[in-house]
């Protein structure tokens, strides 16, 4: 064991910085926990403050709100999971298909722009577009003769529009993933195909996605994880807080942060906090649970 040790000293040296990064970000404030269960008084302190029971999460649970934001939250990020996973295959099929190594590298830059791009340019970009007299949309409109449409008035383009930047937004990083996981597929398989006249689309189907699948999978239950959280930049910022579009664009994030901001209620943003994790963990447990089942090999434990 001393041996070993002492071998692997430079590998436990390596692994320190982001051993300490993990314990400070991500394991030392789950102790604030505690605050979904209190009526937080910073007079008091956080554990001095007045035990609270469930009453922080009754304000999720009992407002009349709380079907619309469960519905917003999960249903958006169900057509998220399923509109990124296509195109971003898709993407990486076809520029793995790209003999052009300068090309691939094009291509890989483009896509992954906007995912550097911070949510607030984004929302800035969409105004620009979107904007009432001002923007491209309704000036491209204006061109053919047609009305303008107050797009922050009307919550029935919404969910394309947030689709439509969420996808443009995320699916470049989707898109590497895969496209590593192509690269590394042994050419010979692809090239004892072409001798036996497989079509394009057939090595596809037969070589490409099975063998990629494992990635697929983990992808996907990474993704299911979060299946109760949402992108705040997105839904809050994009659409300007509009009060008209609250009923397509409020979820259990920008709920809680007006909530936050009108009430100061500490308490219960922890406690939305709290109910989150637990939902996305054991939503993760039972995701894991259907692929173990189905097949046990692409599962993650």
């Amino acid at each position: 064991m001393k041996r070993k040790l002492k071998k692997y000293i430079p590998v436990y040296v390596m692994l320190l910085p982001g051993f300490v990064y993990l314990l400070i970000n991500n394991y030392v404030p789950m102790g604030g926990l505690i605050m979904a269960f209190k009526h937080v008084n910073w007079q008091k302190g956080i554990w001095g403050s007045d035990w609270a029971g469930l009453d922080n999460f009754e304000y999720l649970f009992k407002t009349p709100d709380a079907f619309n934001i469960t519905r917003n939250t999960i249903g958006y990020n169900i057509l998220f999971i399923l509109v990124n996973l296509v195109i971003a295959l898709l993407f990486a099929i076809l520029l793995s298909e790209i003999k052009s190594k300068l090309a691939v590298k094009c291509y890989q830059t483009a896509i992954m722009l906007p995912f550097m791009i911070s949510m607030v340019i984004v929302s800035y970009l969409a105004y620009a577009f979107l904007a009432g007299d001002t923007g491209l949309f309704n000036g491209i409109r204006r061109a053919f003769g047609l009305e303008n449409i107050s797009w922050y008035t009307e919550p029935k383009y919404w969910p394309f529009i947030l689709v439509f930047i969420n996808c443009w937004k995320g699916v470049g990083y989707g898109t590497i993933v895969y496209l590593s996981s192509i690269l590394g597929i042994d050419q010979e398989l692809y090239e004892a195909a072409e001798v036996d006249g497989i079509t394009e689309l057939k090595k596809i189907r037969y070589i490409t996605l099975p063998l990629i699948k494992p990635t697929i999978i983990t992808m996907m239950l990474l993704n299911i994880g979060r299946i109760f959280y949402s992108d705040f930049g997105l839904f809050y910022q994009v659409p300007m807080n509009s009060g008209a579009l609250m009923d397509v664009t409020s979820t259990i994030d920008t709920y809680v942060y007006r909530g936050l901001i009108t009430l100061g209620d500490v308490g219960m943003s922890s406690a939305a906090g709290f109910y989150q994790s637990i939902v996305g963990f054991l939503l993760i447990l039972f995701a894991n649970w259907i692929t173990n089942k189905y097949s046990s090999e692409n599962a993650l434990f």
